[in-house]
């Protein structure tokens, strides 16, 4: 099965990639087991916190809205299996695609299907994504420096 740091990463993938992206790649999985809600998409509020610097103390930053959602899938042999979606905004079936998504990687028969199908295109676009963040940004740098004067 996964370790809590392997379900940690692919649930952060799951959640930071565009509805857009994530929706046609469950589409061509084809014969996705059914599930049932337990906790039908909602939207809600949550605290966002910071530290000055990285490291400081930490702070109330401000909230964000985050819409969440939590569903049993149709029951593998004798275990339940319960996947959980938690994203950013007011997407409700981004959340749960995220759900249904987390619920499949749980499962044996699932899962390497799901992780290459999924979850490694999603990675790949989200590395692009911040590749070219990054070097937006670095068009825009500027550096500074200090000249020593010269003493006569």
């Amino acid at each position: 099965m996964s370790t809590v740091t392997q379900r940690q990463a692919w649930m952060a993938i799951l959640a930071k990639t565009e509805l857009e992206l994530l929706e046609p790649l469950v589409n061509k999985l084809g014969n996705v087991p059914s599930y049932s809600f337990l906790r039908s998409p909602e939207i809600g509020l949550t605290m966002v916190r910071g530290r000055a610097g990285g490291t400081g103390e930490p702070f109330n930053l401000g909230e964000i809205t985050i819409t969440r959602c939590v569903v049993q899938l149709e029951s593998q042999g004798d275990e339940t299996i319960t996947g959980f979606g938690y994203v950013a905004g007011r997407s409700q079936r981004h959340a749960e695609l995220a759900a249904v998504c987390d619920g499949l990687l749980q499962t044996p028969n699932w899962h390497d299907q799901i992780n290459s199908e999924i979850i490694q295109p999603l990675q790949i676009e989200h590395q692009k994504q911040q590749q070219l963040k990054q070097r937006q940004t670095e068009a825009t740098k500027v550096n500074f420096f200090t000249m020593v004067r010269g003493e006569g």
